[in-house]
């Protein structure tokens, strides 16, 4: 593998940058790996982690301008409160978080003062309670001893499961220019936000039919959309209401990513189980904020809140005036580690058979930021900005100057083949 080390490449107290390029360097060389067996190659393709790409793609919902609009990251009631005795993080991007919030806590004009009189931890508790989104700030320590961090600690950073017996994938030979290793791969994407779709925007780089499915009554955030939809289609789709057209979906995908909350989509038969019952062979992959046990696997969760939680916010910062990463390096680490596993499965099903679920979670990502990622070699060629690694082009949704996708190997995809086009407006059905 070829590193190239940027000096000032997402620099924080934390080692961030190792985190990013390690996540990235994995889903390359498995990319690699596949695509060297796909095309019957002895020698794998030399893989290339540049921390500029990096850095640019960690911050890429930052880079995108649409029509030279710059995008909104995060809504006005997504932030920093204090109370009586220390900070809460909300999330109140989508409409009906942001009800929930207000729900709990009042007006929006009068919030400071409701959140002031509170304590952290009651805030958290009843914002939770109807449905909202908020954490309180936590120590490191203070989140060591709490019994979501203690279940997070007694499992591996990837979990791998095999399902059934499953006959072994048959691979069809890829050749050609760019390779492409998960060229004729369908994946069902279900998934929201950033770390999902940053993993399914990968493997649609990398040839995959990515078919990314949405309840119509849940629309995504534009934005978000045209950062994360690259490569893909968008429909969207009633899993009561249009239950044969997605069996239909299901009868002949070779992947299907959740990001839902753990168990949220058992209901519709979407556990690892029933899908493998039901479509042996398939690879499930499955991602969560807090981890599928312990008393938080239920809750919702996004980057900012797991990064207040886990002690990370107050590193970066202090429990005085609270801090955050460089980038949401945790949605963007995970996804690159969720795709890099789906392409290792698929590999490994090519000799061992049998249906695969990989699990990864936001909070073992944060684990692993802060206890587990070796430093990196120290860099030496600087990181003077972002432009080298950005694009443009047109869409369906106007014009995109967007950041490349930073996974590179010999011979491999330098950009999508596709630009995102308007959210759900494609048809619920395979290419």
């Amino acid at each position: 593998m070829t590193d190239v080390v940027r000096e000032g490449a997402l620099q924080a107290r934390l080692p961030v940058r190792e985190l990013a390029r390690a996540c990235v360097g994995a889903c390359a060389r498995a990319a690699a790996e596949l695509g060297a067996l796909r095309a019957g190659r002895d020698e794998v393709p030399d893989v290339r982690v540049d921390d500029g790409a990096v850095a640019t793609a960690f911050t890429s919902e930052r880079h995108l301008l649409i029509n030279g609009r710059a995008p909104v990251n995060f809504a006005p009631l997504s932030r920093f409160w204090r109370t009586a005795d220390g900070w809460v993080r909300t999330h109140a991007n989508y409409p009906h978080h942001r009800e929930r919030l207000l729900k709990v806590m009042g007006p929006a004009d009068s919030l400071e003062a409701a959140f002031a009189e509170r304590s952290a931890l009651e805030v958290e508790e009843a914002v939770y309670a109807a449905g909202g989104l908020a954490v309180a700030l936590r120590t490191p320590e203070e989140w060591a001893a709490h019994e979501q961090a203690a279940e997070l600690a007694k499992r591996p950073l990837v979990e791998r499961e095999r399902l059934d017996s499953a006959p072994a994938r048959v691979l069809t030979p890829v050749d050609g220019a760019p390779l492409l290793p998960a060229a004729g791969l369908r994946v069902l994407d279900l998934t929201r936000v950033i770390a999902g779709p940053v993993a399914t925007r990968t493997l649609a780089l990398l040839g995959a039919d990515v078919l990314r499915i949405d309840p119509p009554r849940l629309p995504e955030l534009p934005d978000q959309h045209a950062d994360t939809g690259f490569g893909k289609r968008s429909a969207t789709l009633d899993l009561t209401a249009d239950r044969d057209t997605f069996e239909e979906l299901l009868a002949t995908a070779d992947v299907v990513v959740t990001g839902y909350r753990p168990g949220a989509l058992d209901r519709f038969g979407l556990s690892p189980g029933a899908l493998a019952e039901r479509r042996p062979g398939v690879v499930v992959a499955q991602l969560s904020a807090w981890g599928a046990y312990g008393p938080w696997s239920g809750r919702r969760g996004f980057d900012s809140l797991v990064q207040v939680a886990t002690g990370i916010a107050a590193v970066e910062g202090s429990m005085e005036r609270p801090g955050a990463l460089p980038a949401q390096a945790l949605d963007h680490g995970t996804g690159y580690l969720l795709a890099a596993e789906v392409l290792r499965a698929v590999r490994e099903q090519s000799y061992d058979g049998g249906s695969r679920c990989v699990r990864l979670a936001l909070a073992r990502t944060a684990q692993w930021l802060m206890t587990g990622v070796p430093a990196g070699p120290v860099g030496e060629v600087g990181y003077d900005g972002p432009d080298a690694w950005l694009a443009e082009t047109g869409s369906g949704i106007g014009r995109l100057r967007y950041a490349r996708s930073p996974v590179s190997f010999t011979g491999g995809p330098v950009d999508w083949a596709r630009p995102p086009g308007v959210w759900g407006a494609d048809p619920a059905r395979w290419a």
